[in-house]
Formats: structure tokens, sequence, C-alpha cells
């Protein structure tokens, strides 16, 4: 019986209620509340401006680093150059023969970077992979060693780029992302927005303690169906101007931190007068950069080059070719200041590269009166006995 009077008091409220609205919150103080819009003074609800990528200035490190007389270097891999167990080794290596550098890559051909950046962008389509959990800590050690840095940045190659920016690549005549044999896209030289990417990342690298930004693959697409490509920021200028152009830029945007620029270029660039259709003409290069790397690996050239019948099994021969030549132009160009450092083989393809090829092409070098070069073994795996 309590329970059913109880009831009879409520009903009246519960009656009145249904005839009484109850407060309504309007579109308007909705959206005063929502961080993504903003509300306009005639009651309009429009999207709050995205606030512009701020420009990274890195805080550079204090290490007074001095650089060896000759250049003789080594390429690592960020993995093998972050590894506990593989980059002791390469410091041991380095430390038992005469090399006394390291590139090591900072961006590589995936288009991630090696380490965690605080670059805007990057860290915006997130792409880092990280491979160096202490970068700080691996400079140290190669500073206390005296082993001289060497920041790969990988340029116009970029798929990871290209897929979270596509407005950006390369594009296909169908209208898609452009690809080359190996399904990989690459992003628009012509993009200056792109150039600034490049230049915040190489500044970073410098801030960690890196002594030398190397730029590689600055060209242009190839190893696929090019004429298939579309260059959406395509301005008009020539291959070959655009990658002089984006040389001179970083060149001159970098210039205040006082550090090198290195280029990759293709070996048979210094032995041809034209861009081979990738941009890079040699002498548009040179005169932007501080040192100028050919990959001169001899089984890179086709059978008969240079007159020689299989260049990758005349690696002295091919070698001395191709630096000549470069050397012979850079006389010719007048430049007096740009060192010749080229990419030297250390990996099997199709002949068996040991101790004998190592220093065949090392001689060839000192016999075309060049004194630095750089090995490439894409497995970073070197052995003393081979230098030695």
């Amino acid at each position: 019986m309590k329970t059913k009077k109880w009831l009879l008091h409520l009903l009246p409220l519960i009656i009145f209620s249904a005839f009484v609205p109850l407060p309504q919150t309007s579109a308007v103080e909705v959206a005063s509340n929502n961080p993504l819009v903003t509300v306009s003074a005639d009651f309009r609800i429009l999207p709050k401006p995205v606030p512009p990528v701020k420009h990274y200035k890195p805080e550079i490190a204090k290490l007074n680093w001095p650089k060896p007389e000759k250049i003789k270097g080594i390429y690592a891999t960020g993995w093998m150059a972050g590894s506990a167990k593989w980059f002791p080794r390469l410091v041991q290596f380095i430390n038992e023969t005469e090399v006394n550098a390291l590139v090591i890559d900072v961006k590589d051909d995936t288009g991630t970077l090696s380490y965690q950046s605080q670059v805007e962008l990057v860290n915006q389509i997130k792409a880092t992979e990280i491979k160096i959990n202490d970068p700080k800590a691996m400079i140290q050690t190669l500073y206390e060693n005296h082993i001289y840095p060497i920041a790969r940045i990988v340029v116009f190659k970029d798929p990871f780029l290209a897929k979270k920016k596509p407005e950006w690549a390369v594009r296909d005549i169908d209208g898609g992302l452009w690809k080359d044999r190996k399904g990989l896209s690459w992003v628009d030289p012509y993009n200056r927005d792109l150039w600034d990417y490049i230049i915040n990342i190489a500044e970073e690298a410098i801030a960690l303690g890196f002594q030398e930004i190397q730029f590689d693959y600055v060209r242009f697409t190839s190893d696929g169906n090019i004429k298939r490509c579309v260059y959406p920021f395509n301005s008009g200028e020539k291959p070959e101007d655009v990658i002089q152009n984006f040389l001179k830029y970083a060149r001159f945007k970098l210039q205040p931190y006082q550090i090198p620029i290195s280029a990759d270029i293709f070996g048979l660039t210094t032995s041809v007068p034209d861009d081979q259709g990738i941009g890079q003409q040699y002498e548009k290069i040179i005169s932007n950069v501080d040192i100028i790397c050919p990959m001169v690996y001899p089984s890179h050239y086709a059978h008969g080059t240079f007159g020689l019948k299989n260049p990758n099994q005349q690696p002295y021969e091919t070698v001395l070719k191709g630096v000549s030549d470069a050397k012979k132009r850079l006389a010719e160009a007048g430049n007096t200041s740009t060192i010749i450092r080229p990419w030297l083989q250390d990996f099997n393809l199709g002949h068996h590269y040991g101790r004998n090829e190592i220093k065949a092409q090392i001689k060839a070098v000192e016999d075309a009166g060049l004194n630095e070069w750089i090995f490439w073994n894409p497995s970073c795996r070197y052995d003393k006995e081979k230098y030695n």
C-alpha cells in the first residue's frame, strides 16, 4: 500500500514534465566546444584554419670534429649502424684498416628515416622506422673513435612519401602513381616544397653531428617505362637544370652550417656528354657540390664499355677510365675546388670480388691522381683481410 501511495504523489510531476520542453543545445553551442571548427560573426560554422608546417631549426651538436685529410669510407645501413651486434664490428673494422669514414643511411630508398625525427612532416606522415635507437650515442662513439660520419639522404626515390602524399608523386599517364620495374614510386623533382623537406632532414642530421651531407638518387626516374611519367609540378625546365637547381638551393640553405655537400651520380655520367635522360649532367652537378661521388662499380658497365670485353672482370681498367674521365672534365670546367670521391665495389654481381679486386680499384683511383674513395657493400659485412 505504501508503494502505491508514493506513485500517486509522483504522478502529477510526471504528467507536468511531459508538457514542458527540455532545454535544447543549439548547433552553434555545440560548435563552440569543437576544437576543429569555429563560429563566425554571422553564426556560420566554419572549419578552423590548419597552422602551416613549421620549419625545423636544429640545435647543432657541439663537437670539434677534425676532418681526415683524405676520406676513405665504407657504407652502413641504418639497421647496421643501430645494431648492438654489428655496429661495434664496423667500428672495429675501421680501426683496423685505413678506412676512416662511415656513410650511414639517414633516409634510405624506402623513404623512411632511420631514427626518431623532429621534422614536422616526417612525423605527420610517420616516415620513421626506428633502426637507430640513440643516434647521438652512435655519433659519440664515432667521434671517440675518430671516424668521420657522413649522412646519406636519398632524395627523389621515395615510395613512402609518394604513397602518403600522392600529390607530390610522379604520376602515370593513366592517372595513378608511376612505378619502376620493382613496383616503387618516386616523387617529383620539380616540387620545391619537396626540396625543403629534404633540406629539413639534412639540417637535423647536421644537428646530430653528421659532418657531411651526401645526396643519393638525386636524379629523375629510371629502371622502368619512363615515357609514362607525368610530373605534376613540371615547370618546363630541363631535367638537368632541375637537378642543378636543387643542388644549388640545398647548398645555399645549408651553407650557414659549414658542412660539405656531396652527391652520388651514375658512373657513366663522367664519360658521356649528356644527362642520360635522368638529369645528371656532369658539369652542372660538379659546380654545385663540394664532393662528387661517381658510382664506378665495374659490374654496372655493359660489356664493351671503354673497349673492355667485360668491365666487371677488369676492375682496375674500368675504375681507372671512369675516374680519369671525371678528373679530366673537372679540369676542363676550370673547377679546382670540387673533390672526386668515387664509390667502389665490394660486392659480388656476376664476378667474385675479393682482395685482388678491392686492391685493384684502390690502385686505379691512386693512379688517376685521386686520394679518396668509398666502398659499397649492401650487406655491410666487410672483411679486413681484403683491405690490409
